[in-house]
């Protein structure tokens, strides 16, 4: 009975070994490697942020309220424009870059350097964007006040239903104000910076204006039937997203008399848009996202001053274009599941 004998030409060239398995150099195939173990640690951050998000599901700020500006429309109540403006340049800078590989193919160096060229230009854009959407994050804009169970205390006008800026009513006293430092506080604790607002000048302004009420960080729906005065709220009736709970004049009198604390913008400690984890994935999350796109825009500048130079003409390939065009691809892809899930949901 005579054995069988395979060979490595009988079972193709699939497993032989050799420079290049299943036909990807070594370089494409560590940038896979890469890929998928960073898109497994943003599997893991967006997990994390849906279980937290899940928790506390009754009192998550509303991003169509929190992302509402837009550049130089002061005033201008333009909820997820911009985002959505961020998420399309990006997107659009992924296609110039697949134009980019596509050129790189067929050897046209001139349309590669235009393409990688355009590529930049949008991941920059798109990372000043960022930076303009934290600074408004951190900055805030109309302040908040948190009561002793750690609870965010928002105001409203009753007549309009508008969010009302501390500054608008906020009574001027004349009372010494101390930063809370180390040495000074409680437990030796401390606090970044002094908010404009004291506790009491907050409330007595708010005693002042008998129009002003609270909202607290409870959502519900405006189609339900919880909402206990529609005069407090008169957009609500007409739209059947969420908003935020609405309380009377009397019931906003009980509860600011436990606040403690006046909040302005967000840092990693506490903000004025609801939980404190919002902030804390905010920052994590998009400036996680963000140094990638950093990342991503240096290594194109490079490839890109490769290109001008000619060094991928006299190797005769454009594989570099290829390689970090994957993972700009990646860098996109990535923000589509952030804008989706951290915005949009």
């Amino acid at each position: 009975m005579g054995a069988t004998v395979t060979t490595a030409n009988s079972e193709g060239k699939t497993w032989a070994g050799g420079n290049e398995p299943m036909g990807i150099n070594y370089g494409k195939m560590m940038m896979w490697f890469f890929i998928v173990s960073d898109a497994l640690t943003f599997s893991g951050f967006l997990a994390a942020y849906g279980f937290s998000r899940y928790k506390f599901i009754e009192t998550w700020p509303l991003a169509d309220e929190v992302f509402n500006h837009f550049p130089f429309m002061h005033g201008v109540d333009a909820p997820m424009y911009y985002v959505a403006l961020m998420t399309f340049i990006l997107i659009f800078s992924s296609v110039t870059m697949v134009l980019a590989v596509d050129a790189g193919h067929h050897m046209k160096k001139q349309k590669v350097a235009i393409y990688m060229f355009l590529t930049i230009i949008g991941g920059g854009i798109f990372l000043g964007s960022q930076a303009w959407e934290w600074k408004n994050f951190i900055k805030g804009e109309y302040g908040a006040v948190e009561t002793k169970g750690g609870s965010i205390l928002q105001f409203v006008d009753a007549t309009t239903g508008k969010r009302v800026k501390l500054a608008d009513f906020a009574a001027t006293t004349t009372e010494e104000r101390q930063q809370l430092t180390r040495d000074k506080g409680f437990w030796f604790s401390s606090e970044s910076t002094l908010p404009t607002y004291s506790v009491n000048q907050v409330l007595e302004g708010f005693k002042a204006n008998p129009n002003l009420v609270v909202r607290t960080e409870t959502i519900y729906h405006a189609n339900e039937a919880t909402l206990k005065d529609p005069k407090l709220h008169p957009e609500l009736n007409k739209s059947p997203l969420k908003h935020k709970t609405v309380l009377t004049r009397e019931e906003s009198l009980k509860r600011l008399a436990d606040v403690h604390y006046v909040v302005e913008g967000a840092n990693l400690i506490r903000n004025e848009y609801g939980p404190k984890l919002f902030a804390n994935f905010f920052f994590f999350i998009t400036g996680f996202h963000g140094f990638h796109v950093f990342t991503g825009v240096l290594i194109n500048i490079i490839i890109f001053l490769n290109v001008v130079l000619g060094t991928y003409e006299k190797r005769r390939n454009y594989e570099m274009v290829e390689k970090v065009g994957l993972y700009w691809h990646f860098v996109d892809l990535v923000w589509v599941f952030v804008f989706t899930f951290f915005y949009l949901v």
